[in-house]
């Protein structure tokens, strides 16, 4: 274990939040705090090394690696600080793992707090990999918090990735860009939980290139807009083979929010099968009514639909 600097109470509630991180987590790590490393530890199957070129880190996972977790958080606790990161992961062939991201920004001041993140994965031939990315916010501050990720995804022959996304407080502004590159037989399953109050933005856009035969994906996302935010969904899948694609958008609108959602689905190739669905409503009255007979008040009865809608 390579410890660099020390995580103090509010980074490690950060951690708490973005990783379910209590202490130091089991098998590969790395921990980055405010722009510097300040935890790492490899296994005998993965390595994580440091760029020389970008800041950043490469995580290799050797083929036939199977049962293993990586843990890449990023926290930031000061005020003022724009971090940005390219990390690049290898999964070897005939892998199965899951890697568990995130960044947590505690903002106490005046200054914008903002972490970019640039990942992209190379997933192995018959490889399985679990996605799991957290979005966090907090602090008394006045200053924003901003987070801006990009994925990009490169599934080999008969790959699958399963990419878990969720921003649900904290966070006023955000940019979320995920691209996707498929081969024979490869999967890719997207699922995004994403809430915003305030006066917060967030756009999600997703490409998925369909480009092997017998490829698909299904891109799932459950938005909940409050206040006076606003939010922006974007979806593309382009079937270039005979391939099969989802993209469904259901979000609920409050107050004085404002939520657009554009799925588009190109065929490229006569036996691409591809469909979209898009829903925007409010929450149905009958709802509300039905648990305040069981003694919640309105507004207790609508947070628990939202949090039932976004489980």
């Amino acid at each position: 274990m390579d410890n660099k600097n020390k995580i103090d109470r509010i980074q490690m509630g950060l951690l708490e939040e973005i990783a379910d991180l209590h202490g130091v987590p089991e098998g590969a790590y790395n921990i980055r705090a405010n722009g510097q490393l300040a935890g790492r530890n490899t296994t005998a199957n993965i390595d994580i090394v440091t760029k020389t070129d970008k800041p950043g880190i490469d995580i290799i996972i050797k083929p036939n690696t199977k049962n293993e977790s990586v843990h890449i958080p990023v926290v930031l606790s000061q005020t003022g600080l724009t971090d940005l990161v390219y990390n690049d992961f290898y999964i070897g062939e005939n892998c199965d793992v899951t890697i568990i991201a995130g960044c947590g920004i505690h903002n106490g001041g005046e200054k914008k707090a903002q972490h970019d993140g640039i990942h992209t994965f190379y997933v192995g031939e018959n490889s399985k990999l679990k996605y799991v990315e957290k979005h966090y916010g907090a602090g008394d501050g006045s200053g924003e918090n901003v987070m801006n990720p990009t994925t990009i995804v490169h599934i080999a022959n008969g790959g699958y990735m399963e990419m878990e996304t969720v921003q649900i407080k904290g966070i006023d502004s955000t940019d979320r860009i995920t691209k996707a590159e498929l081969g024979d037989n490869a999967t890719l399953i997207i699922k995004e939980k994403l809430m915003t109050h305030g006066k917060q933005y967030a756009k999600s856009e997703f490409e998925v290139n369909l480009n092997g035969e017998n490829s698909s994906t299904n891109v799932i996302s459950r938005a909940v807009a409050k206040e006076d935010s606003k939010q922006l969904f974007v979806s593309k899948i382009n079937g270039n083979n005979m391939c099969a694609g989802h993209s469904e958008c259901d979000a609920i609108i409050m107050d004085n929010a404002k939520i657009s959602a554009i799925p588009e689905i190109t065929a490229n190739n006569l036996e691409a099968q591809l469909i979209h669905e898009a829903a925007i409503g409010k929450i149905a009255g009958e709802q509300i009514i039905k648990l305040m007979t069981l003694g919640l008040t309105e507004e207790e009865a609508e947070a628990e639909i939202v949090n039932g809608f976004l489980k």
